[in-house]
């Protein structure tokens, strides 16, 4: 969903950084092979991610949700030379599609793939984390949250997806609605939790960027 009107948001686009041609391939091939492509992070929020991760320069990445692997690509570029990118899907039919760019990056020897439920995955995960993206589940979002934030070295960023759920969070709850329900909770824990400073981007569905005290 975009929040501004649309010849504004074109612009937004045509006057930042285009995406890679890796990405450019991975987006056709998630289209043309892939339930559910719109899942894609996409060229603008992948150049977002790209210029927060260059910034940071994270040493230890966690990705939640690693769908077809674009956001985990645009994440790796700002990696250190000795930098790593643990990423977690529950998909396991994606992970040859993962791989095949993952090789063609030349980031593959800085990727730790996981397959299965991150819930119990996270734990066993034995590393602090400069840089955490959510964008799985979100009626898992809080649930993840207090698994990671623990993990976080202090100064880190968390990063969290769809926060703004094609703009259901200012509409009127539908009683079976989980999701918007967990994401209302969720922006107000981020919000209010005294261990982190947050501040929420209408960009596309909604990032927030988060970086613990």
């Amino acid at each position: 969903m975009h929040f501004l009107p649309e010849k504004i948001d074109n612009y937004v686009v045509d006057h930042s950084q285009q995406e890679p041609n890796i990405l450019k391939e991975l987006t056709r091939e998630t289209w043309q092979k892939v339930l559910n492509p719109r899942m894609l992070s996409g060229a603008f929020q992948g150049r977002v991610l790209s210029i927060i991760t260059k910034l940071i320069q994270p040493t230890n990445i966690l990705e939640i949700g690693t769908y077809t692997g674009y956001s985990a690509l645009c994440l790796a570029e700002g990696l250190s030379s000795e930098g790593k990118i643990f990423t977690i899907d529950k998909n396991e039919e994606l992970e040859t599609l993962q791989n095949k760019y993952f090789e063609k990056s030349g980031y593959r020897n800085q990727i730790e793939q996981f397959v299965g439920n991150a819930l119990e995955i996270i734990p066993t995960i034995n590393e602090k984390f400069d840089l955490v993206f959510i964008d799985a589940d979100k009626s898992n979002y809080i649930n993840y949250f207090h698994l990671i934030i623990d993990k976080m070295n202090p100064g880190g960023i968390i990063l969290s997806d769809n926060v703004l759920w094609s703009g259901k969070v200012v509409e009127e709850l539908k009683p079976k609605d989980k999701d918007t329900k967990v994401l209302l909770e969720y922006n107000k824990l981020l919000n209010e939790d005294a261990r982190i400073e947050t501040v929420l981007l209408p960009i596309r569905d909604g990032l927030t960027i988060s970086r613990v005290k």
